[in-house]
């Protein structure tokens, strides 16, 4: 065979490969799902950890005193964690919440009072690297203020959303999967003008319950209800996860977190045609079994991975960050 046509049909061959090896590889990009997965912590450890470095996640998620920016020590600790995540190129969904988790003992802030800080919060940690914001975290819940007041949850997305405007991203409502959270939401919107129902784009979701005893039911009636006022509202699960231990409900079981751990991620792409966006897995470390009332760590107390960690780990192949 000439040289030249010899040269030709290697050229062809290895143009087929690479157009096969293309072809190849198109199931497995076509098959990631564009649900963004992060861990949200309140500890800056959690960035040096190989662990969690192994996992090349993007995102993450803290919580903040409605009031911190006048207790130093908050802002210390706030600042330390931005700063770290902007580091390690995370960047971190800011949520504000109660100053006090003792149940039903917060003192709820007048308008005037969360406006106040928010113009001060949002400055300094726009500054720091921060363009996403939580109004206030899971509003109905016993331990925070807001949890009979869903008119003034209302209110704060309003003072948020003057100052953050509509550039930034902002999770207008976080709410639990628990009984009545539909009326919470309806009472929610009904209190918005159809401006600002249409302007509460992110809708945050904490679903322990339906994650953790394998069921829909909340999640779903708190994307129904929501949707029912906002046709085009995304939703983040902003906190949620498998659980190590829960008070009497959930004994110690670090393979039932694993198994759960996986659940999360089932319920996040059934519900995604319906607007599912994130998903925010609390948290890193936990406290260790009989320790704590609440534990859902992903790491032991000694920084070792359990088995909701190799779980979360395998699963993360098939999800974007």
């Amino acid at each position: 065979m000439p040289s030249s046509s010899r040269t030709r049909l290697l050229s062809l061959a290895a143009v087929a490969i690479t157009v096969l090896s293309g072809l190849a590889a198109a199931p497995a990009d076509a098959a990631r799902s564009s649900i963004r997965v992060g861990i949200g912590d309140q500890g800056k450890a959690m960035f040096d950890s190989p662990y969690y470095q192994a996992l090349k996640l993007k995102t993450t998620r803290y919580f903040f005193p409605w009031n911190g920016m006048s207790d130093p020590y908050q802002v210390t600790l706030a600042t330390q964690y931005v700063q770290r995540a902007q580091a390690a190129g995370v960047s971190v969904l800011f949520h504000l919440s109660t100053d006090d988790f003792t149940l039903k003992k917060a003192k709820l802030p007048s308008v005037a009072a969360y406006r106040a800080q928010v113009k001060k919060i949002v400055p300094y940690f726009r500054a720091l690297g921060v363009h996403e914001w939580g109004v206030w975290n899971e509003a109905n819940h016993a331990s925070q203020p807001t949890y009979k007041n869903p008119k003034r949850a209302a209110q704060f997305f309003r003072e948020m959303y003057q100052v953050v405007g509509s550039k930034e991203k902002i999770v207008a409502l976080d709410i639990l999967d628990q009984a009545a959270v539909d009326r919470y939401e309806k009472t929610f919107f009904g209190s918005l003008s159809p401006t600002y129902r249409k302007r509460a784009k992110v809708i945050g979701l904490h679903n322990y319950g339906d994650v953790n005893r394998k069921r829909t039911t909340y999640t779903s009636l708190m994307i129904k209800t929501a949707r029912h006022y906002n046709r085009s509202a995304k939703f983040w699960f902003t906190e949620t996860g498998g659980l190590v231990e829960f008070g009497r409900s959930f004994k110690c079981s670090t393979a039932r977190a694993a198994t759960n751990t996986r659940a999360v991620l089932n319920l996040a792409k059934k519900y995604k045609p319906f607007g599912v966006e994130r998903v925010y897995y609390y948290n890193w470390t936990g406290p260790g079994c009989g320790k704590t009332r609440f534990d859902s760590g992903l790491m032991d107390r000694h920084g070792k991975p359990r088995k909701a960690y190799s779980t979360l780990k395998t699963l993360l192949k098939g999800y974007s960050r």
